[in-house]
């Protein structure tokens, strides 16, 4: 009898400790990057230092989430099979470009997942975490653990200069 006890109040622990630390998680869930008239979404193909200046060499692509990558992805992919687009997002780039754009020194550099420590654990998501540019730069640099090139990004330009720059989440 005892030991059925114990086992209840273990069982019970274990479960109030997975019902707390999943509640927890989900009040911290992805939400779409707002639309905003100076943004566009893009590949960042490297970035690169000429006499002091970070430059971003960007090729813009067109983001769709939810109901409107369904859509899309319909009009496009045509497989009776398929309804939606995989994993509610669908990218078109249908011609790839190069774009040069100079990043402003004050630039906000907002990140959702990278490598923190070279350790796979520690690749975690957080959501819109703010970076400095430089540790922006070593970031992209380092594809060990996670290539950041292979991410889309939301950029803001302001005056031909990239103020702001949202890494976007991809399942």
């Amino acid at each position: 009898m005892k030991k059925s006890a114990w086992r209840m109040v273990l069982f019970t622990i274990i479960v109030l400790m997975m019902t707390t630390t999943s509640g927890m998680a989900s009040s911290n869930s992805y939400e779409p990057v707002p639309e905003a008239s100076n943004q566009q979404a893009v590949y960042i193909h490297s970035l690169d230092i000429r006499d002091g200046q970070l430059y971003l060499d960007v090729d813009p692509i067109t983001w769709y989430e939810g109901e409107e990558a369904d859509k899309v992805f319909r009009e496009r992919v045509q497989d009776p099979e398929m309804t939606e687009a995989p994993d509610g997002y669908y990218i078109v780039n249908d011609t790839e470009e190069h774009i040069t754009l100079p990043v402003d020194e004050h630039a906000e550099i907002l990140l959702q997942i990278y490598d923190r420590t070279g350790q796979w654990e520690d690749v975690q998501i957080v959501w819109n975490e703010k970076v400095a540019l430089s540790r922006f730069g070593e970031l992209f640099a380092n594809d060990e653990l996670v290539d950041m090139k292979w991410f889309p990004y939301h950029i803001t330009v302001k005056d031909g200069v990239v103020v702001k720059v949202i890494q976007q989440y991809i399942p």
